[in-house]
């Protein structure tokens, strides 16, 4: 008897710790809600790197998560849609674009804020965008010397 009662003892301690990790890579990832949230949506030629989940980042500092990523079949430009956390407001002259953590890095979703005293209301369209940058495409033409510069 005093086995099965170790055994149930080990089982608790066991379930616990995996609940406790669940919660924290949910938190570290982002993958939980921390607060209220307004969604806004943007247009972008490309977005490559871009999908459900990416980090929406404002100043460096994570402010949202991207919820969808569809082809606008009409424009034949990706349209995304992401929030932002409540009690942050983004300036309706602002730009978003997308950039990249650096040469091995994913990308993410940048708001470069304007100046404007207004601010976007939940469900605008942020117009001024920047799509992603290829860094293949870019060694490609840095190593075939294909520049307008080396054509003159």
């Amino acid at each position: 008897m005093s086995e099965n009662k170790t055994e149930i003892l080990v089982g608790g301690v066991v379930l616990a710790v995996a609940l406790g990790f669940l919660a924290y890579a949910g938190k570290t990832t982002g993958m939980t809600r921390t607060g209220s949230e307004y969604q806004l949506s943007a247009s972008f030629r490309s977005a490559d790197g871009v999908s459900v989940g990416t980090d929406v980042r404002l100043a460096g500092v994570k402010v949202g998560r991207v919820t969808s990523v569809d082809l606008d079949p009409a424009t034949y430009r990706a349209k995304a849609a992401f929030t932002v956390l409540d009690g942050i407001n983004v300036p309706d002259d602002s730009a978003v674009s997308i950039s990249s953590e650096g040469l091995l890095g994913g990308n993410f979703v940048e708001i470069l804020p304007g100046g404007s005293p207004f601010y976007f209301a939940a469900g605008d369209e942020i117009e001024f965008t920047q799509g992603s940058v290829s860094l293949v495409s870019l060694l490609m033409k840095f190593v075939s010397g294909s520049d307008s510069e080396a054509e003159k």
